[in-house]
């Protein structure tokens, strides 16, 4: 395993950093979690054991990873257990994360008495993965889902699996798990055939149970002392066929919705421990603002105040209760001054500097082909405006500093990309740091979490051996949001005689759209300390994934296509990731151009897309949701209109076709999504439910920033600051119904579909927008002021 580096430095010290070569390179954490324990202190076993004296315990673990990046850390592993395999050849054929994190002792914990515990270095966010990924370990495994403790991201237990997010969960790590249960359970299976000298075929698995036609039978806890675990996956995997699935296809009731419902702890908001103290940050009141001078002696008198924490222009003060530590938080707030700060863009002009500043131009598709002679030539601009996240619950975590060790309670997407920045913010080794996942409610990409969790760090560092719970007011969350970017598109295509698209020109300007924990400086209170940190250089990501131009490719046959890049490295606002990231704007862009040339060419816009499609499970999901909507429908009432769109998300992951009723109230401009049908195609289902939640779900998070949320800010600062400043999709526009039609393809690979929805579901709205009012409506948001001006034209 990499090397421990020692450390100066006993306690948590954010104002003393460590040099290039005195910064800890840790290897993932030194403490263990006890299955089934509840985890309110750091425990004091370690689990960094090194591999042989750990399966010499009777355990093995399994788990998995989906960051290129491991792929080092696998070979220095490799070389510290004196192995000659190369990961980088060993594991090309290897599915999903396998190919970075190979060990089957990775994966699972069984003891001797037979217990199963399954590790993921992935998290629940509202999403239902973890009920999936559980339904895949027991499938293969072949064992009752109650029977697995399935335990989620914790750096001092499980793998490091970077961040929770774009849709690639089920994709990538469910297909590793998928393969290496197999592998662990045949594994298990063979040692106990070799044991009672029978052949493998002859012996069943079920339940944690091998047993032989004989009647003798051996609990997986006595076959794992048999065999050495330790030992790259295989790329072939003993797999179940798909029509003896017993887990796998059923709509598994989800393991996280009972606590929520029930009103008991599900969230981090939730938390309460022994001790445990209440603070609140008093954020500057806009960027680069510097902290002058408090009234800290007055918050000292002040009933149930404990401290008042300050480091540069961070500062908090900590109360015994949390009423106490918002009363002095606001008279904090009151009591200090800072410097001007710096001036904001002018709102009106977001989309022209946009064009200034997006300085790297990348092309990211140039095809040329011989087609017949334009004779229709079609160009649209369009534009989006900054959107925040908008989480339901203030981002909140609670941290521990004891006995030199820092345990950090987060709703973080990513904890291991969390510690690593935390581990420099504060100049610690990273193996004195463990973040532990906890839900947190509302998390739609990039928010506050890794943030208040850096708040709650440098606090509790203050106040040694006594937990501290921050969370943020509602007004930090809205103004300290990382907030979605601005984006201009612009598409020019032209038609031949026969109405088919000859040539595509599309070009985007954006930022990377990803701004998340790669260096201590990406942390924003790591930013306002005596001595700040710098955040690391923002860079495009890379395509077929892509970040502001995500999607920006159609999947359409069109012969002659060229698409820009027009990267902005530096952005006026914070901004980083938010759901499907650039795809929202992309495939809004293009579905609703497609509705265009569909009317240029005299064809129906479902056929106009088919007659441009070549993918045949695109084709499928397309026909599928024309069909259950009843496409084209009979003439709609006055103020009433349909539209459709498809998408593949990053034309990687889940195919979603959907077909919207949209009601237009002229008067108010209110827009009401009537009805939604969808069809979906994302490979092998795991959970019916699951998939149908995140479609449904999405198609309302979209609903939402399509038609209504646009960020309001003047030159000065943010005016977004509560829910009246920043409107959501509210109850009364909520639709009536929404029909999910899925297609199973049984053994197919898993494809991705918590994302897949929302860009679909906007270029829908803008179709039948215009379907409704006759205007073809190129800015966001769609409803509300700008589209009763509109009308009124």
């Amino acid at each position: 395993m990499p090397l421990r580096h020692a450390h100066p430095h006993s306690r948590c010290d954010p104002r003393s950093r460590p040099s290039a070569g005195e910064r800890c390179r840790g290897s993932g954490g030194s403490k263990r979690r006890q299955p089934g324990s509840c985890v309110m202190t750091v425990q004091d076993q370690e689990i960094n054991e090194g591999r042989r004296r750990f399966l010499l315990s009777g355990a093995l673990v399994v788990s998995f990873s989906m960051f290129p990046g491991v792929s080092a850390m696998a070979q220095e592993v490799i070389a510290d257990e004196g192995a000659a395999v190369h990961i980088g050849k060993a594991t090309e054929a290897l599915s999903g994360s396998l190919k970075t994190n190979p060990y089957l002792d990775s994966w699972i914990k069984i003891d001797r008495d037979g217990k199963v515990t399954v590790y993921t270095g992935k998290v629940e966010l509202g999403t239902g993965v973890r009920t999936a990924l559980l339904q895949i370990a027991a499938e293969e495994l072949d064992m009752a889902p109650s029977l697995i403790t399935f335990l989620t991201a914790d750096t001092g237990a499980s793998p490091d699996e970077g961040l929770t997010a774009g849709s690639h969960t089920i994709a990538d790590s469910g297909s590793a798990l998928l393969n290496a249960s197999a592998q662990v359970r045949g594994l298990l299976v063979d040692a106990a055939a070799r044991h009672f000298g029978v052949a493998s075929a002859v012996l069943s698995a079920h339940n944690a149970v091998i047993k032989a036609p004989d009647g003798r039978s051996m609990t997986y806890g006595e076959a794992v002392s048999l065999v050495d675990l330790h030992r790259v996956a295989s790329p072939a995997s003993p797999l179940k066929k798909p029509a003896t699935f017993d887990v796998i296809g059923t709509s598994l009731p989800r393991v996280d919705i009972p606590r929520k419902v029930t009103g008991g702890v599900s969230y981090v908001q939730d938390m309460l421990m022994p001790g445990m103290v209440h603070a609140r940050v008093v954020m500057p009141p806009v960027y680069e603002a510097r902290l002058l001078q408090t009234n800290t002696a007055d918050i000292l008198k002040m009933p149930g105040v404990v401290k008042v924490v300050r480091n540069g222009s961070m500062l908090a003060v900590v109360a015994k209760g949390e009423w106490q530590a918002v009363q002095a938080q606001r008279a904090l707030t009151s009591g200090s001054q800072w410097t001007a700060g710096r001036t904001l863009p002018d709102p009106a002009n977001v989309h022209r500097d946009l064009k200034v500043i997006s300085t790297e131009h990348i092309e990211i598709a140039n095809t040329h082909n011989a087609t017949g002679t334009a004779v229709k030539t079609l160009g649209a601009k369009y534009t989006k405006r900054y959107m925040m996240h908008g989480s339901i619950g203030p981002s909140c975590a609670i941290a521990l500093f004891k006995d030199g060790a820092l345990t950090v309670w987060t709703h973080s997407q990513g904890v291991y990309p969390l510690r690593d920045g935390l581990a420099e913010m504060l100049s610690m080794p990273k193996d004195k740091i463990r973040c532990i996942h906890v839900e947190g409610s509302g998390c739609y990409g990039h928010n506050g979490a890794d943030d208040v969790a850096a708040h709650a760090a440098l606090i509790a560092c203050d106040m040694e051996g006594q937990p501290v719970r921050v969370q943020w007011m509602r007004e930090q969350e809205h103004t300290w949001d990382h907030y979605t970017p601005a984006m201009v598109t612009e598409v020019n295509a032209s038609l031949d005689a026969n109405g088919s698209i000859v040539d595509w020109n599309y070009a985007l300007w954006s930022s990377s759209h990803n701004e998340r924990i790669v260096n201590a400086g990406r942390l924003i209170p790591a930013q306002m300390l005596e001595k700040p940190f710098t955040p690391a250089p923002s860079v495009p990501m890379l395509q077929p994934e892509g970040g502001g131009d995500r999607n920006a490719i159609p999947l359409y046959a069109l012969p002659n296509m060229r698409v820009m890049n027009n990267f902005s490295p530096t952005m006026p606002l914070h901004t980083s990731a938010m759901r499907s990231l650039g795809a929202h704007m992309n495939i809004y862009t293009i579905e609703t151009f497609m509705d265009e040339l569909a009317a240029a060419a005299g064809v129906d816009p479902v056929a106009f897309r088919l007659k441009h499609m070549q993918d045949p499970r695109a084709r499928e999901v397309i026909q599928l949701a024309a069909e259950k909507f009843g496409w084209p429908r009979p003439p709609r009432k006055r103020n009433h209109g349909v539209g459709f769109a498809f998408a593949k998300y990053k034309n990687l992951m889940a195919y979603v076709a959907l077909a919207v009723e949209v009601s237009v109230v002229p008067e108010t401009g209110q827009v009401v999504l009537e009805q939604a049908v969808a069809a979906v195609d994302s490979g092998q289902i795991v959970n019916p439910d699951g998939i149908r939640n995140q479609i449904e779900g999405g198609v309302i998070q979209s609903a939402s920033w399509t038609l209504y949320e646009e960020l309001q800010f003047d030159t000065k600062r943010i005016r977004s600051f509560d829910w009246s400043s920043y409107p959501i999709l509210r109850f009364s526009a909520a639709p009536s119904s929404i029909d999910v039609h899925l297609i199973n393809r049984p053994g197919a690979p898993f494809l991705g579909a918590a994302e897949a929805s929302m860009g679909p579901t906007a270029g829908a709205l803008g179709n039948a927008l215009f379907d409704a009012t006759g205007k073809r409506l190129r800015d966001f948001p769609l409803a509300g002021a700008s589209l009763r001006r509109q009308i009124d034209v």
